[in-house]
């Protein structure tokens, strides 16, 4: 490829960058450019060496020569001696079709071996593509802020299929549940599950002093697994967890029945809404109880589920995730402390009747989740 800088120097500019080769105190990054020009040199004092010859000889990439004899070119022999980062202002200009450049490469896949973008890759790869000269890393990070863009940021996210009839049939059967008001007789009560692992400390934590985090060793001692379950009441702000070994389906139906006699014994009916999890099905009664039993525990109730994909529309999912952040985001050494530790938390939570503010409803998805209904043709 024919180069577009060409270095020619005059007899001046050779004698001044041969002076500062010379000198003894020179900034090394000053004398390597100062000897990059004078080798690039095609005049008649110059040797003309190659870039693939200069960046043997001196140790640098191709583009760090490129874009030295372009600042040669561009700006004055000065520019071209001095760092790129000072003239970088001067050297480029973040038009919108350099905007809709940077932001399109930043939403697609960083390439072979790069798990995501970092603001430099990108910078770097604006420039191999032609679409600048140059521009640094920190001018990339401004326009992606004026955007809202974070490439380097993935969330893991339940994804529904486009257009899917089921979903928005289960969704806005949730959300017209939602709707409803308080009804002492026809509760509406969300309920999920989770597992906390035990972690036993192997050194004694440091506690926090004035000016000084708390400090834990990063080797820890596992010590088992517990499955919690849930019940929120979000209109009425009542929660109950309990701590068990395993989560099976003899697990679950114990569970319900607890809810059906112990928790909601005057309710008529009770909606209990939750996922899809295998486990969470009448079946599930027959396997722990007589026919009879089981048959009296699902008449007191009217199970709807969330859509697959859909359990951000449990309340009982975003009450776990309160309950997390709140009391389980730490090392809990036995289940014996974490069920202490829950029914602190749900007790405190229980005596000031923490509700939930639910404010997305059938209205809304049919605006913000359009693209997840079928198209009707004509």
């Amino acid at each position: 490829m024919a180069k577009k800088y060409i270095v020619r120097l005059t007899s001046d500019e050779r004698s001044e960058l041969e002076q500062l080769v010379n000198k003894g105190k020179i900034a090394a990054y000053k004398r390597i450019n100062a000897e990059i020009l004078l080798k690039a040199d095609i005049g008649e004092k110059g040797p003309g060496w190659t870039d693939s010859k200069i960046s043997e000889a001196f140790n640098v990439s191709i583009k760090t020569i490129e874009r030295l004899r372009q600042r040669l070119v561009s700006i004055s022999l000065e520019g071209a001696l001095n760092r790129a980062k000072s003239i970088r202002k001067t050297q480029i200009k973040v038009d919108g079709e350099v905007q809709a450049h940077l932001i399109a490469l930043s939403c697609g896949e960083a390439g072979q071996g790069r798990d995501r973008w970092t603001l430099r890759l990108l910078a770097d790869q604006m420039v191999e593509l032609e679409y600048v000269d140059s521009i640094s890393h920190d001018r990339s990070r401004k326009v992606l802020k004026e955007n809202e863009i974070k490439p380097w940021q993935k969330k893991e996210w339940c994804i529904p299929p486009g257009e899917n009839a089921e979903f928005v049939c289960s969704m806005e059967n949730v959300l017209e549940i939602y709707k409803k008001p308080y009804d002492e007789a026809h509760p509406v009560v969300c309920m999920d599950e989770s597992s906390k692992q035990q972690i036993k400390e192997v050194r004694e934590p440091i506690k926090t002093t004035p000016g000084q985090a708390e400090r834990y060793d990063f080797e820890y001692e596992r010590n088992g697994v517990s499955n919690l379950f849930i019940f929120f009441e979000p209109l009425k702000g009542w929660r109950h967890v309990e701590v068990t070994d395993h989560r099976t389906a003899i697990d679950w139906a114990y569970q319900v029945r607890d809810l059906v006699d112990r928790y909601y014994p005057k309710a008529s009916l009770i909606t209990l809404v939750m996922d899809n999890l295998n486990t969470h099905c009448g079946a599930s009664l027959y396997k722990a109880f007589e026919p009879s039993e089981a048959r009296r525990i699902l008449e007191r109730l009217d199970i709807q589920y969330t859509p697959k994909h859909g359990s951000w529309l449990n309340m009982a999912e975003i009450e776990l995730s309160i309950l997390s952040r709140q009391c389980l985001d730490r090392r809990i050494p036995d289940q014996e402390l974490l069920r202490s530790e829950v029914e602190a938390w749900v007790e405190d939570r229980n005596a000031h009747s923490s509700s939930m503010n639910w404010q997305f409803r059938t209205e809304d998805s049919r605006i913000k989740l359009r693209r997840l209904y079928p198209t009707l043709d004509g």
